[in-house]
């Protein structure tokens, strides 16, 4: 079952950047992510006041606050990094090869943020992600994306938002419903990018088909199930196994961007995903060796299912 809902978050998610792709075609990012996410908040506030009203029982100002900052970043900000550097040129594949450094980043972090051990195996594979991630994006300005050299930091923005919005997950201490969650995160969406919109004078959406075709896909596929795949499993797995899983959509976009757009993918992007999924093995690995090694130890297992468990709690 675990691996069935691993390849569905991977190919869902992997298709938010299709859909990005798609809709910014015909109308600005913020255009695109405001009529993605009114309607999904006025069917998830629906369904709360008819089908979850008790998950809302005993959720306090603070705790929906500090959903609506893990959905501003987790959500908000990553998304319109990612649709704004699609806007601007750069390509899906690239963009998800550089937003799936963040397990990597994330690993590096765990030692400072959750006290956590973090080898030298470790760090050389976030150091070569990296260099995997600049391979392809160099790659993707030589063959003419038309993005200036600033686009490609964009989705590095975004990166680290999602790795903040992890991380604060993961110090979160009271246990939140997902049907609560993704409400407080996509309603926390909608209020942003109809601002956003209005004060940019782009809310109104094209006639274009293809717009409202990217709007549908990417509320039904990109949101509902691969954002809630990604939370549920990261409830499930912990942080380590579901960041893994962000190294395999970098190489699906990009086969995918280049099949349906015709995206460069040439030898040097070959080899940056390469060197990106390296990256990741080498950081799987070495993180399994080492829980292996401590799993003898008294209390460690009951530690480490103290940090999976938790996620999700506000």
């Amino acid at each position: 079952m675990k691996a069935l809902l691993s390849v569905a978050l991977v190919l869902s998610w992997s298709s938010g950047f299709i859909g990005a792709k798609l809709g910014t075609g015909s109308a600005p990012a913020a255009t695109l992510l405001m009529w993605r996410f009114l309607p999904l908040t006025v069917v998830l506030a629906a369904v709360s006041v008819l089908l979850t009203r008790n998950a809302w029982r005993g959720m306090t100002a603070g705790v929906l606050g500090r959903q609506a900052v893990i959905g501003l970043l987790s959500q908000s900000a990553y998304l319109f990094t990612v649709y704004y550097a699609i806007q601007l040129g750069v390509s899906s594949g690239t963009t998800a090869l550089i937003d799936g450094i963040q397990p990597l980043v994330a690993g590096a972090l765990a030692g400072p943020l959750l006290r956590q051990y973090v080898s030298r195996g470790q760090w050389f594979g976030l150091w070569l992600g990296v260099g995997g991630a600049a391979l392809v994006a160099t790659a993707d300005a030589a063959a003419g994306s038309g993005a200036a050299w600033w686009a490609y930091l964009v989705p590095f923005l975004g990166m680290l938002s999602l790795v903040a919005a992890t991380f604060l997950q993961e110090r979160s201490r009271r246990r939140v419903a997902p049907a609560v969650s993704m409400t407080v995160h996509c309603a926390t969406s909608t209020v942003l990018f109809t601002a956003l919109a209005v004060g940019t004078g782009s809310a109104v959406p094209p006639a274009d088909p293809s717009f409202w075709f990217a709007v549908g896909w990417l509320a039904a596929v990109a949101t509902f199930v691969a954002y809630g795949l990604y939370w549920l499993l990261l409830r499930r797995s912990g942080v380590t196994q579901v960041n893994t899983l962000m190294f395999l959509m970098a190489p699906v976009t990009a086969v995918w961007g280049a099949a349906a757009f015709g995206e460069p993918f040439g030898p040097r992007t070959v080899l940056g995903l390469g060197i990106g999924l390296a990256a990741a093995l080498i950081v799987h690995r070495d993180g399994a060796r080492r829980a292996a090694r401590d799993r003898p130890t008294t209390g460690s297992e009951d530690r480490a299912a103290g940090r999976c468990g938790a996620v999700h709690r506000s």
